[in-house]
């Protein structure tokens, strides 16, 4: 398919830039593939749409304060740190994007807070990427709890806000538990402790995967021919205990639903030669996009994603084309809220 397959405009005033109060209270489109039926719901209805002995998949990555602001040595210029992820726990030594980049140098040290964290440029990766070295002789969890304190929520930039003290919680699934994700698994964003709690009496069984949310999921798609565009490598990790409990529901022909893109990749990406899911851990750099054969899951829930972009390409790969395309112009008429912080729906 073609990128500009997937272009379109959506109103401004639509991309919800906080989120609601309540995170199971945001609207809920329930796409049927089969008859091509659109229901409105709201979130929490989505037990609903299960039965006991039924899969949810979720993935359990924490989302970390990624973004830094400091100072360059002797000028004290100020400068942006993106954390993108650890390369060596033992050396504090991290894959980073910086901003202003043309100050940044090879050598150069950055401070952060008042001279707590000292980091020392030891590579060019990219125009803007660098490889730093923090220099640090703590424990590994005084290391993340200091950037905890002196980082920032790493808000898209297509929000168009600062961070505020309430994305430190809201910019997390209330079940977040592996740090390394740069981004928020959003899908998830709309569970509560109530709603897992009525999936549970339900006999639902909620399974995990991680998969660290990198900064690639906003990167744009800039190839019209998609079979040339290449994601950017996430790590993830798919637990024996989660393979057989799905490879069970499948045998009895139960509902396995992937709970956001993340896990479905998570997932596509650890099917064996025999189409079953299979224990796995590594790094994914699979794109799905149209036509695709999914080979586990029978349901997805995801948000409502922006034009042109990856996650768009896999609703549509996993509902259909057209079907998609049309649930997407009456979420636009019906004022549905989009991206990161907006509605969901679940396509069954």
């Amino acid at each position: 398919m073609k990128l500009s397959a997937f272009k379109f405009d959506i109103p401004s005033s639509i991309i919800a830039s906080h989120p609601l109060e309540n995170r199971d209270e945001s609207r809920l489109m329930v796409i049927h593939k089969d008859t091509g039926k659109f229901e409105h719901k709201i979130f929490k209805d989505l037990v609903n749409y299960f039965s006991e002995d039924d899969v949810m998949v979720i993935n359990d990555t924490k989302v970390f304060p990624a973004r830094l602001y400091g100072n360059k040595e002797k000028t004290g210029a100020k400068i942006e740190v993106f954390l993108l992820r650890e390369l060596n726990k033992e050396m504090h030594l991290w894959d980073v994007l910086v901003d202003p980049a043309r100050k940044i140098r090879v050598g150069n040290k950055l401070y952060f807070g008042d001279g707590e964290l000292v980091a020392e440029v030891i590579d060019n990766t990219t125009s803007r990427g660098r490889t730093i070295r923090f220099l640090f002789d703590g424990e590994q969890h005084d290391f993340y709890k200091l950037i905890d304190n002196l980082g920032e929520t790493p808000l898209p930039k297509m929000l168009n806000r600062v961070a505020e003290a309430s994305d430190k919680e809201r910019f997390q699934t209330i079940y977040a538990d592996k740090i390394g994700a740069v981004a928020a698994p959003t899908a998830g964003l709309h569970f509560t402790k109530q709603l897992l709690k009525r999936l549970e009496i339900t006999g639902v069984d909620i399974e995990t995967v991680t998969l660290h949310v990198g900064l690639g999921t906003f990167r744009p798609v800039d190839v019209e021919d998609l079979t040339k565009h290449k994601m950017d490598s996430e790590n993830y990790e798919v637990l024996h205990k989660t393979a057989q409990r799905v490879n069970q529901a499948l045998d009895a022909k139960q509902r396995v639903c992937a709970i956001g893109t993340t896990v479905m990749r998570s997932i596509e990406s650890s099917v064996s030669a025999g189409g079953r899911l299979k224990e796995s851990t590594g790094w994914t750099d699979k794109f799905i996009f149209p036509p695709y054969d999914f080979k586990i899951c029978n349901a997805l829930v995801t948000n409502f994603h922006l034009p042109e972009s990856t996650l768009l390409m896999m609703a549509s790969a996993f509902g259909g084309y057209d079907l998609i395309m049309e649930a997407y112009q009456l979420a636009i008429k019906e004022k549905y809220r989009f991206f990161t912080f907006g509605d969901a729906m679940l396509i069954i």
